[in-house]
């Protein structure tokens, strides 16, 4: 599967990658220029809709003189190249600032997820060694000390908004900003090679693991942006997705900002309404947001507003199950394109938009190797490509992937295990087919591989057939452990509101995958429950589910 296909129109794609690559590397690589500064100062950097409705609008120009000021306080308390500094913020234009004044000064943004309870953001705080974090007024009460945080006399915390901090020894953001030094500031040049944020992964498989991502990891994301999602100038572009995540953060923030387009950011969490309402009076055009969104979209009875402007929809973060395309193109008259990537090492499969790169959508399909990267399905017990159709592990290759910047984890020694031995190979942990094509198609997590009887299955391709049945919402399939066939499929189902979970609908739901997928695959037991565990950003934790009793079987 090469990258870049002999033919007129690859090799501008591939000259475009190139650019990008040699953009975010070079050493001279000031962020604050690259995401602002270089940009017209009258062109629209982001709208920014808040619970009513309004909107608030900031151009580039507005931009760089906000975050200018903002950072000028940061520095004032010391925040200088290699701080890390945290927010705990709504969506809003104060919080696009605050990054963008981080990275003016060469510091390292921690972002956290505003639904985090104390203990997800006291792991995230230590393991960064963050000595400044900035929080919302609303967010406050998280950080006082307890048995899940420990107090840290050396944090410093600033409050955004207008009124007196409550708590002794916090600042108020604006007081430090209106009494900060009017020096111009220098500019600091990280380079391609300096740490730009430092995260954690999501924790599906475990307890999440530090990540810092260097300036150079935005080459792919804007990639990504161009190809994958084909934002342009003339698009209206909301990513639905939380900042607090490496999707969020780079696909509706940093990628749009790099790439000088504008972007919409809504504040506050998900609801059925405010989304149809901000689709429609944005008139947005390309819309990205993970399958939950869709599937909350597709099981209310609100209706679609008229006269959308929707030309592109696009998915990510979770597999999507067909139903969502099945209610798409009835409801819309459009397919949403499913992609693929990791924390680890951004974007790097996608049903692409971009006219040169698109192609008719394949049911089940992550899309195909994004330019910039170069993947393939490697067999299970050795490192070399399996056939086309044959599951297998998700592999990047290195060497032929200029977008690849994820070398190691915060702590030495734990990316061992994802590289082969010659370190060419970067396993992402995931089983998938691949056809001739080059198309790829999910299958599960490594760890959530079933094998029974001999055979392997992937638990997606049956949840794809559960979710099917008009009475399931969602569902999650495990592995239990069986004498016989080491083994067995497990069915957990959350099921649509005021439906009742019976032994004949445990049968319905089984005979359906006899029927729809195979007949050794179906699973001998289902469990009803009221919700599914997940993560904060919504992804299925399928190992909490292993040892879990469920309702009716």
């Amino acid at each position: 599967m090469p990258s870049f296909p002999s033919s007129a129109v690859d090799a501008t794609v591939e000259a475009r990658v190139l650019e990008l690559h040699a953009r975010f590397t070079d050493p001279t690589a000031d962020v604050a220029a690259l995401l602002c500064d270089d940009h017209p100062a009258d062109a629209v950097a982001l709208t920014v809709v808040d619970a009513t409705g309004a909107a608030e609008v900031l151009t580039y120009g507005e931009l760089a003189e906000r975050s200018t000021r903002c950072a000028r306080a940061l520095a004032g308390l010391g925040v200088g190249r290699g701080d890390r500094v945290a927010t705990l913020m709504d969506k809003s234009t104060d919080l696009v600032v605050l990054i963008v004044a981080i990275w003016r000064l060469g510091g390292v943004y921690v972002p956290l997820f505003t639904a985090f309870a104390p203990q997800a953001i006291a792991m995230r705080l230590e393991g960064s060694g963050c000595q400044l974090i900035v929080v919302d007024p609303g967010q406050r009460a998280k950080l006082v000390p307890g048995p899940d945080l420990a107090e840290d006399l050396d944090r410093r915390i600033l409050v955004t908004g207008v009124e007196a901090p409550e708590h002794d020894g916090d600042l108020l953001l604006a007081d430090v900003a209106a009494a900060a030094s009017a020096e111009p500031l220098p500019r600091v040049a990280v380079g391609g090679d300096g740490p730009l944020v430092h995260m954690f992964t999501s924790g599906t498989t475990g307890k999440p693991k530090g990540v810092v991502h260097p300036v150079a990891y935005l080459a792919g994301w804007q990639g990504y942006l161009e190809f994958g999602l084909a934002v342009t100038g003339e698009s209206t572009y909301w990513c639905a997705a939380d900042p607090g995540w490496a999707y969020g953060l780079y696909s509706a923030v940093a990628a749009p900002l790099s790439a000088g387009l504008s972007t919409v950011l809504v504040s506050g969490g998900f609801s059925v309404e405010g989304t149809w309402r901000v689709l429609a009076e944005q008139r947005v055009t390309d819309f990205a947001a993970a399958p939950t969104v869709y599937r909350g979209l597709r099981s209310s009875s609100v209706p679609v507003p008229s006269g959308l402007a929707l030309q592109r929809l696009s998915s990510a973060g979770e597999p999507l199950t067909p139903e969502v395309n099945e209610w798409a193109a009835s409801a819309l008259g459009l397919q949403v394109h499913d992609h693929f990537g990791q924390t680890e090492v951004g974007m790097v499969l996608a049903n692409c938009h971009h006219p040169d790169l698109a192609r008719p959508l394949k049911p089940g399909s992550m899309g195909r190797a994004i330019p910039g990267w170069e993947l393939t399905v490697l067999a299970e017990d050795t490192d070399e490509p399996a056939g086309p159709g044959v599951l297998g592990r998700v592999a990047v290759d290195v060497p032929a992937s200029p977008a690849m910047t994820f070398t190691e984890y915060q702590t030495p020694g734990q990316a061992d295990s994802k590289f082969s031995p010659d370190r060419r190979r970067y396993l992402t942990g995931d089983s998938s087919r691949a056809d001739a094509d080059g198309d790829f198609f999910f299958a599960s997590r490594d760890d959530d591989v079933i094998i029974m009887a001999g055979y392997r299955i992937g638990p997606f391709e049956i949840e794809s057939v559960l979710v099917q049945h008009p009475a399931v919402v969602e569902c999650c399939v495990v592995a239990a452990p069986d004498e016989v066939r080491g083994e067995v499929i497990e069915a957990h189902v959350v099921l649509r509101e005021g439906t009742p979970g019976t032994p004949e609908l445990a049968v319905e739901l089984q005979q359906l995958v006899k029927t729809r997928y195979a007949a050794h695959a179906y699973p001998r037991t289902v469990h009803f429950h009221d919700s599914l565990p997940k993560t904060p950003s919504g992804k299925l934790q399928r190992y909490l589910l292993r040892s879990r009793p469920g309702g009716v079987a």
